[in-house]
């Protein structure tokens, strides 16, 4: 099994914006010091606790700080992008990485960026998949382009110049593309199929109960079968909430405590998708009322946390459950105890990971 890392950062209210940029920059640098082997952020543009705007400016702001570590948008939110921007800038970010970029990508999930950049009461998921087709299009294709669709009509027709090579979209270093990868949020997703059959691979969310995660990989093993490729759990990746600390009473305090980063993670979750009406994603029967699940009982089912032993079989008895997978991505939360959140990487890294791997 690898270790990587996966934020979606949820951070207090009210906190200083370019502190909480510092201390998510601080670390992914971290992970690539420890030996993560990859890393991915998200992105939201109307969010004041989710605050990266941009997950590939922000992936940008890490090309030098980083050396060995992947790096992977996670997800880039195509419907709220023009797909010859996102093209020629990501394109760009592959090239300044070195080709240690992978392109995650999703409709977006939040209805406040869906309805600022205007898509809010189109189908999403239908200019998802016209968005990530152009993209591809204009990748794989010579250029003068006209490329008709729906949503975006994209032409240089009339201005391309041979001589010159104006009109061109550049071409990313990985050829013909970086390797895809899209996020899992509900059971069951047919999302995992889809891409499956499309040769890209999943993430299943942090925020999912166990059964849930496992459901992941029929549905994979089913996009693979329609594509006549092998499904190899070594391309699963599985994000966890995970805190590790010298001591299983300090861990609990820290991961448990209602005054902490994992309470605060799960309190604005559980509050967002209840008003959406989607708490099922916490519930082992999707139709129970919704009163039936509590916020205690959500952080102590999907926060693993102790001593490195005590992580190590809490991860052992989540694969036993789960399957197999490749990747297990540690995810991020506030830095409310610097101190406590450098330490959690370094013995998930060089204590929990060589047990797990053993």
């Amino acid at each position: 099994m690898k270790l990587g890392f996966f934020t979606m950062p949820m951070h207090p209210i009210g906190k200083d914006w370019q502190v909480s940029l510092k201390e998510d920059r601080e670390a992914f640098i971290l992970a690539d010091q420890l030996g993560f082997v990859e890393g991915y952020v998200g992105e939201h543009g109307t969010d004041p606790e989710e605050n990266i705007t941009s997950s590939a400016m922000f992936l940008a702001t890490l090309v030098d700080a980083t050396k060995k570590m992947k790096l992977g948008t996670g997800t880039l939110n195509l419907p709220n992008h023009h797909p010859a921007a996102v093209a020629a800038n990501i394109a760009m970010l592959d090239h300044l990485l070195g080709g240690r970029f992978i392109l995650g990508i999703s409709p977006g999930a939040l209805p406040s960026d869906a309805e600022a950049f205007g898509n809010f009461d189109l189908p999403r998921p239908a200019m998802f998949l016209e968005a990530i087709n152009q993209l591809l299009q204009l990748w794989t294709t010579p250029p003068p382009y006209d490329i008709k669709g729906t949503y975006w009509n994209i032409s240089t027709a009339r201005s391309y110049i041979a001589e010159t090579g104006m009109g061109t979209v550049p071409l990313p270093l990985q050829r013909p593309h970086p390797p895809i990868v899209v996020t899992a949020v509900a059971p069951f997703s047919q999302g995992i199929t889809e891409a499956a059959a499309r040769g890209w691979d999943p993430i299943s969310a942090n925020f999912l109960l166990p059964l849930w995660v496992k459901s992941h990989w029929g549905k994979y093993v089913e996009g693979c079968a329609r594509a006549n490729r092998p499904a190899d759990s070594a391309n699963w990746r599985v994000a966890k909430t995970v805190f590790v600390a010298k001591d299983d009473a300090t861990a609990a305090a820290y991961a448990l405590g209602s005054d902490g980063p994992y309470y605060y993670y799960y309190r604005s979750l559980f509050n967002k998708l209840k008003r959406r009406g989607a708490l099922g994603v916490f519930k082992t029967d999707p139709k129970a009322p919704d009163d039936s699940v509590s916020l205690e009982q959500v952080i102590e089912k999907l926060v693993i946390h102790g001593s490195p032993a005590k992580v190590a079989d809490g991860l052992h008895a989540f694969k036993q459950e789960t399957g197999e997978f490749g990747t297990l991505l540690y995810a991020g939360v506030d830095w409310k105890d610097r101190t406590l959140a450098r330490e959690s990487m370094l013995l998930m890294a060089e204590q929990v990971l060589p047990r797990m791997q053993a």
